[in-house]
C-alpha cells in the first residue's frame, strides 16, 4: 500500500466517520428535549461540518474550503453565543416568575 493510497483511505474513513456525527447531531438537535442540548447539538454538528470542509480540502486538494471552514467558524461562534444568552434570559425569565 503506498502513502498516496494510505491517505486516500484514511480520507474517506474520515469523511465517513464525521458525516456519522453530523447525522447523530441531527437526531440530538431535532428530539433534544431542552434548549441546552439543541445548543449543543448544533455547535456539535458546526464543528463536524468544519472538519468535514478540512478534510474535503485536503482530498480535492483545493484551498478555498479551508476558507469555508474559517467563516463557518466565525459564524458558528457568534450563533452559538447568541443562542446561550437567548437560554440564560429565559432562565432569568422563568426564575422570576416562579
Amino acid at each position: 500500500m503506498s502513502p498516496s493510497d494510505f491517505l486516500g483511505h484514511s480520507l474517506n474513513i474520515g469523511l465517513t466517520l464525521i458525516a456519522v456525527a453530523i447525522v447523530l447531531g441531527f437526531v440530538r438537535l431535532w428530539r433534544g428535549p431542552s434548549l441546552a442540548d439543541r445548543v449543543v447539538a448544533l455547535d456539535m454538528m458546526t464543528s463536524a461540518i468544519i472538519g468535514f470542509c478540512g478534510l474535503f480540502a485536503v482530498r480535492a486538494q483545493v484551498e478555498g474550503y479551508l476558507d469555508i471552514a474559517v467563516a463557518l467558524a466565525l459564524v458558528s461562534f457568534v450563533s452559538v453565543v447568541a443562542l446561550a444568552r437567548y437560554a440564560e434570559r429565559l432562565a432569568r425569565r422563568s426564575d422570576r416568575d416562579d
